[in-house]
């Protein structure tokens, strides 16, 4: 059984300070959703609140504020920085038998996926790919075109069903993504074009400014404009 550690900022929530000074999580999109369908799943935190005790205190009121009833096992909940393997480390002994990779790191930093997968783990960089990660499921970088009648709207609909999340809006015809195989497909059936760039961990940024000047460019199969 895999255990799946979720970074908290721009992972799974948004901060803000409330009226009385108190930290606020606002859940981002998809995320309760993905968490709900990994219910069954040993779900922890690994995220940095802050170097003193009360900053711990006041991230841990918020995550139980923005996520009641989870992550309640205090064993898997892990608070410090991220700048090497250690708190990784420290993160798969405390899951008891499991091995390093059968543990799962969810963070939008790329860098802190790195220190992670040194300890063994494997890591998403956003929670709808939780579940392909713990399956060993890659995660690539895509362009996904839209053709003439279809709008961002519905892109955004189609992604929101399956394994795709939108990385960069280039324009209304064209988005830079992150998806799995199954993903592509399902946007493929819907109607979009999709091109399969690479693993996302394969890089330490995304986009990559090879992607960003092909977006400047007309999808193979799109129709090009007149000159």
């Amino acid at each position: 059984m895999p255990v799946i550690f979720f970074d908290i900022g721009a992972t799974l929530a948004d901060a803000r300070t409330g009226p009385d000074g108190s930290l606020v999580l606002r859940p981002l999109p998809r995320v309760t959703t993905v968490l709900d369908a990994l219910h069954e799943v040993r779900q922890g935190i690994i995220s940095d609140p802050g170097p003193s005790e009360d900053d711990v205190r006041r991230v841990a009121a918020a995550l139980h504020g923005a996520f009641p009833g989870r992550f309640t096992d205090e064993t898997l909940v892990h608070w410090g920085v991220k700048d090497s393997r250690a708190i990784f480390d420290r993160a798969v002994a405390s899951t008891g038998e499991a091995e390093a990779d059968a543990c799962v790191f969810v963070g939008e930093d790329a860098q802190e996926r790195a220190f992670a997968r040194e300890a063994g783990m494997r890591t998403a960089a956003h929670p709808v790919f939780a579940l392909a990660a713990s399956q060993n499921r890659a995660v690539l970088r895509a362009r996904v075109g839209l053709p003439a009648g279809r709008d961002l709207s519905e892109l955004t609909t189609a992604m929101n069903g399956t394994e795709a999340v939108v990385v960069q809006t280039v324009s209304e015809r064209l988005v830079l993504a992150m998806v799995t195989t199954a993903g592509a497909r399902a946007l493929e059936r819907a109607g979009f074009t999709v091109e399969p760039r690479g693993p996302v961990d394969a890089t330490e940024t995304f986009p990559l400014p090879e992607d960003r000047a092909a977006a400047q460019e007309p999808l193979a199969d799109a129709p090009r404009q007149g000159r």
